[in-house]
C-alpha cells in the first residue's frame, strides 16, 4: 500500500511535514523530531514513581496539523492507528490516544521522508497477534466467570 493512497487526510499532513523536513538531516531520529513538534510523551518521575507528563510545547502550526489528522486516522476502519486508537482510548481516555495516534504518525512520515520508503500500513490485526495463545486462554476464563460454557465436541463409540 503507497503513502499517497492510504488516506485521503494524509495528503495534507504529508506536505505540510515535508514542508517542515526538507532538510531531514537536523533531526537523528524519528524521538528528536517528535520532540521539536511537542507531540512525545511527558516524563515526570520523582523517586522512581511515574507520574502524569504533559506533551511539550513544540511547532503549534505542526502539533494541531497531526492531532487533526489524527483524529481522522482513528475513524479509518481497518487501519494500525484505529486498532491503535481503540485500545489506548478504552484504558487511558480520548485525549491520550489521539495524541499517542499523532506520535505514531509523525514517526511514520520521519521514515518516510528520511529514508524514502512508502508506507505501510500494519493493520488494525496487528496488535491481535502478539500473545495469540494467551489471549485465547484469558478471554475463556473471562468467559466461564460470565457463566458460559464451552460447548464440548460429543465423541460417539
Amino acid at each position: 500500500m503507497e503513502f499517497s493512497h492510504c488516506y485521503n487526510a494524509y495528503f495534507h499532513w504529508c506536505a505540510t511535514a515535508h514542508q517542515y523536513a526538507l532538510d531531514m538531516s537536523r533531526f537523528p531520529s524519528a524521538a528528536h523530531l517528535c520532540s521539536w513538534a511537542g507531540v512525545c510523551p511527558g516524563n515526570r518521575q520523582s523517586a522512581g514513581k511515574r507520574y502524569h507528563g504533559k506533551t511539550r510545547k513544540g511547532n503549534k502550526t505542526l502539533k494541531s496539523m497531526l492531532v487533526q489528522c489524527a483524529k481522522v486516522a482513528s475513524r479509518v476502519k481497518g487501519s494500525y492507528f484505529a486498532a491503535q486508537y481503540q485500545r489506548i482510548a478504552a484504558r487511558r481516555g480520548k485525549n491520550r490516544a489521539t495524541m499517542a495516534v499523532a506520535h505514531s504518525m509523525l514517526i511514520a512520515i520521519y521514515h518516510v521522508l528520511k529514508e524514502g520508503v512508502p508506507f505501510r500500513d500494519l493493520g488494525a490485526d496487528y496488535y491481535d497477534a502478539f500473545r495469540r495463545e494467551h489471549k485465547i486462554r484469558s478471554y475463556l476464563k473471562r468467559l466461564q466467570a460470565l457463566g458460559w460454557e464451552p460447548e464440548l465436541p460429543s465423541t460417539t463409540a
